[in-house]
């Protein structure tokens, strides 16, 4: 058996994620540093499994304060537990191209199990004769089952920040080319 080596190309992927403000409206951000590895044997991604990092101080929503709000210890604690992790363990198949990834999402040192909805969009070779797959990823978390508890109370009812996470990736990888022993 051999194991085919996929680095994901982060340049061409995004990870982004969306949470309800103030109960009524969504608010979207990313993380703009990450890297990952998908290992697949015999060039069989059913049965492939998935390692990714995230570096938490690289969140991003369009508005410095509340980016570092999201880094400190009311939610991230960026300083303490500078990466985010999943481990994906096993892949069941669904329908067609669609795939389900169950692993481990690890935030502030909590791990936790997740299921995260693949759809596969087939590969290609670049101009510069890299193979690439494509895949669009979607999961849904709540934040407080990993320790990201603080919120505020509204004078009118309800909440500031959701509980209720999206998290949606967008994931080009590249397979490596097996080093030539002499």
């Amino acid at each position: 058996m051999s194991t085919e080596r996929w680095e994901i190309d982060s340049s061409h992927s995004s990870l982004h994620f969306s949470v309800r403000h103030l109960v009524i409206a969504k608010v979207r951000g990313a993380f703009a540093r990450w890297s990952g590895t998908v290992q697949v044997p015999d060039g069989d991604f059913s049965k492939a499994t998935v390692a990714v990092t995230i570096d938490a101080s690289s969140i991003e929503t369009g508005v410095a304060d509340r980016d570092g709000h999201l880094k400190s210890p009311d939610f991230f604690d960026a300083a303490q537990y500078p990466e985010l992790r999943f481990v994906g363990t096993r892949v069941q198949p669904r329908s067609g191209d669609e795939i389900d990834v169950i692993g481990d999402l690890t935030i502030r040192g909590i791990t936790r199990e997740v299921v995260l909805r693949v759809e596969q969009h087939g590969q290609a070779k670049d101009p510069w004769g890299n193979v690439r797959a494509a895949f669009s990823a979607k999961t849904t978390i709540d934040r407080k089952d990993f320790g990201l508890t603080w919120n505020q109370a509204l004078e009118t009812g309800g909440v500031l920040v959701g509980d209720k996470v999206e998290i949606e990736a967008e994931i080009q990888a590249v397979k490596q080319v097996a080093a030539q022993v002499a």
